[in-house]
């Protein structure tokens, strides 16, 4: 779902991170389920999120500040 808002929306950045190559990340965003949506370090949301809730929580951090650092480089696929 943040793929295809992201496709809608060019201040929308969605990255897939696979929690087996980098156990760092898995830990550090405390991943105990997939798929993990994670706004701004700000929001984080476990398992699947109906459109409806992603959206109003996209739209409250992004009203609330403007992004954070990225993943780490080395860390995307």
């Amino acid at each position: 779902m943040a793929h295809a808002f992201a496709l809608e929306n060019p201040l929308i950045k969605a990255d897939v991170v696979e929690v087996e190559e980098f156990p760092t990340l898995a830990r550090m965003y405390n991943v105990r389920a997939v798929p993990k949506t994670v706004i701004n370090n700000i929001v984080q949301l476990s398992g699947s999120v109906p459109e409806e809730q992603l959206l109003e929580k996209v739209l409250q951090v992004g009203l609330r500040e403007p992004p954070r650092a990225e993943v780490p480089e080395g860390a995307k696929k």
